[in-house]
């Protein structure tokens, strides 16, 4: 039998140092059990629970996308729901979230009452779960019995909160102070009654007041709604059977996670490193993300930071490069890297049995006490110091998602994909032909990497459920036209499994504007792994072919486009996997038949010799010449070259450097 929930229990992960790198309190309980380990559980229960926990957070986030105004929210979905026990766990793991300790932090649980609603976006108060002012967060605490029992969280990207820039993320700011309005925790709902107050400031401080409203509407609405289903769960079950159910359900994470993903890794330190390219204010160069990679079978128990004895991943960043002056700097060093756990954890996931294992596989609360994070001192990309800009910090935070896989590709020889990068922002904004300010901004996805079983997938986002803008949409709403919505050809990494292919979008302005880009990965492509070749990087072209024909730099904010200019715009394609000379000729076919390599790329990178014409339906392949050229070639050898390939912008920025001192085995 559970023992009494409000009993106290030992908080697993508390550090009760007098400040965080914020200076802000943390004598705050959180990450600790509910129950007593051990504690008996109905798993027909348990079920039902982690089932109705999905089905609220889904309810939560389709509300928004219903009732939402913006269209990076309706139209794009470039939001989140979670659900968080009442020691800050996140239960549910279909997506990342925010976090919801900076509201306990600055609001004790035992003084929220029903109705209330919390708002943030402070990046240096978030506890590291906000990266860039224009994710707005939404928490609302869930009650049983008047206590505090569990929250429903939502944040998103919002068109606009205010900064030097329309968009809210100047390319070359070098505070946060030109980013925009930073909210602390504060109460936006009293008990039930809106704070008009705040939400004047916060729309007076954006240039698309309205949408920033109506969103915030939604978002509000819909979290009391998952609150008050939330509430009735517990109505139904009982807060004891309930507590019982969540500590379940992050006890089979970690169980699972420790046997069937941790055990894949071999013990032992393996190091790697990748790059930002540059920060919008110096000139390109290599900021460098490092991590250190320990893996141990059997570390000791560490009850003081929720760790239990047995496997363990310790995460050294150590070697990470100086805070840059430019906005790509990420808040991660709070809470002993909480959400930078949750964050890289997908990416374990890919050491799985079977690809379907790993869609079964959620990253919740449960992977926390299997990762230990250590992170240098303060003054780097990832300790940065306020008010260090951050708009740009998706630079980092995406980069370490390529460098954890990186590093566990060289502990498990290359049986991990190959890098992608599956988020930039671009846009226009100007004058409407009503002569009304607008603002276009998308989240165009690009290819994933390479895998040892299969090639990369096409222009997929990194965001779950996140979409490009329909053209319907924006043609009928903003003064440009779509004139092309396709695959990048040859865009994916050549290799014995492709890298997935990026966008080409071509957009024809109707009326003069001004063209913005947040984008990385314009000059260092995706890497290839294991004989890989690296993707195509993120280019942007005004006018191709015109008299005015510019190549426009990735982070920009204002670019100006005459009206009937053309912008082609061409995301990163994934890396590949593998040797290309071992690619089966017939997949090289195909691909050329599908317009996804051409036919000079077939010969090219994976030495196919074609016959026949794909116009005339007879597109095949010689054998006994494509066997010969791929002869003469030198195949890729694990002794001899270089375990990643970074593609030919590495060398620009390295000294003439072709690969790392860490790129070998």
């Amino acid at each position: 039998m559970a023992a009494n929930p409000t009993s106290s229990v030992d908080p697993a992960y508390v550090t009760a140092k007098p400040v965080n790198p914020a200076g802000l309190p943390t004598a705050y309980e959180h990450g600790g059990r509910l129950t007593p380990e051990g504690s008996s559980v109905d798993p027909i229960l348990v079920e039902i629970v982690q089932g109705t926990l999905a089905s609220v957070e889904m309810e939560v986030e389709t509300a928004i996308g219903r009732t939402s105004r913006s269209p990076m929210i309706r139209d794009a979905h470039d939001f989140r729901a979670g659900i968080h026990d009442r020691q800050l766990r996140k239960l549910t793991g279909r997506s990342y979230s925010a976090l919801v300790h900076p509201i306990v932090r600055d609001y004790p649980i035992e003084e929220m009452v029903e109705g209330d609603v919390f708002f943030h976006n402070d990046v240096y108060e978030s506890e590291g779960g906000i990266g860039h002012l224009p994710d707005l967060c939404v928490t609302v605490p869930v009650f049983h019995d008047g206590e505090v029992v569990a929250f429903v969280q939502a944040f998103g990207h919002h068109d606009d909160i205010g900064g030097a820039v329309p968009g809210s993320m100047p390319s070359n700011a070098t505070t946060v102070y030109e980013e925009g309005l930073a909210v602390p925790p504060i109460k936006l709902w009293d008990a039930g009654v809106p704070n008009r107050s705040a939400l004047r400031i916060m729309t007076r401080n954006s240039r698309m007041p309205d949408s920033l409203a109506a969103d915030l509407d939604a978002e509000c609405s819909a979290c009391l709604m998952g609150a008050r289903r939330l509430g009735e769960l517990f109505e139904r079950y009982g807060r004891e059977a309930i507590e019982t159910s969540f500590d379940a359900i992050l006890d089979t994470t970690t169980e699972t996670y420790r046997r069937e993903i941790l055990s894949k890794i071999p013990d032992g330190t393996y190091v790697w490193e990748d790059y930002a390219e540059h920060d919008g204010v110096d000139e390109p160069q290599l900021h460098t993300q490092r991590i250190t990679l320990t893996k141990v079978s059997d570390a000791p128990a560490d009850p003081e930071n929720g760790r239990p004895a047995g496997p363990r991943l310790i995460i050294d960043f150590t070697g990470t490069s100086a805070q840059a002056k430019g906005p790509i700097n990420h808040c991660g060093d709070y809470v002993g890297g909480n959400f930078l756990k949750k964050w890289l954890a997908p990416i374990l996931r890919n050491l799985a049995d079977t690809p379907e294992r790993m869609a079964e596989l959620d990253v919740n609360e449960g992977i926390v006490p299997l990762i230990e994070m250590r992170f240098p001192e303060k003054g780097t990309l990832l300790t940065p110091i306020h008010p260090g800009p951050t708009n740009a910090r998706t630079f980092v935070i995406l980069r370490l998602l390529g460098v954890l896989a990186g590093v566990v590709a060289k502990a498990v020889d290359g049986k991990m994909p190959a890098d992608q990068e599956t988020i930039r922002y671009t846009g226009v904004y100007g004058k409407d032909l009503d002569g009304n300010d607008y603002l276009m901004r998308e989240v165009l996805g690009g290819g994933s990497g390479g895998r040892y079983y299969a090639d990369g997938e096409d222009t997929i986002h990194v965001v779950p459920d996140s979409r490009n803008l329909p053209t319907e949409f924006t043609e009928s709403r903003f003064p440009f036209i779509v004139e092309r919505l396709g695959l990048a050809v040859d865009s994916g990494g050549a290799g014995e499994f492709r890298g997935g292919l990026g966008y080409e979008k071509h957009i024809r302005m109707l009326k003069d504007g001004h063209f913005m880009s947040i984008a990385d990965r314009s000059i260092l492509a995706c890497w290839g792994v294991r004989g890989g070749k690296a993707g195509m990087p993120f280019q942007v072209v005004i006018d191709p072919g015109g008299p005015d024909e510019r190549e426009v730099d990735a982070l920009a904010d204002a670019e100006e486009i005459k009206a009937g200019q053309l912008v082609r715009i061409r995301t990163t394609g994934g890396g590949g996997w593998g040797d290309p000379l071992s690619r089966d000729p017939e997949s090289v076919v195909r691909d050329v038949v599908w317009g996804k390599v051409s036919a000079e790329a077939a010969l090219r990178d994976y030495g196919v010799v074609l016959t026949g014409s794909k116009d005339a339906g007879d597109l095949a392949f010689d054998e006994s010449a494509t066997t010969a050229e791929r002869g003469s070639r030198a195949a890729w050898s694990k002794d001899d070259d270089a375990f990643f390939d970074r593609g030919p912008g590495y060398a620009s920025l390295a000294e003439g450097a072709a690969h790392a001192d860490v790129d070998r085995i």
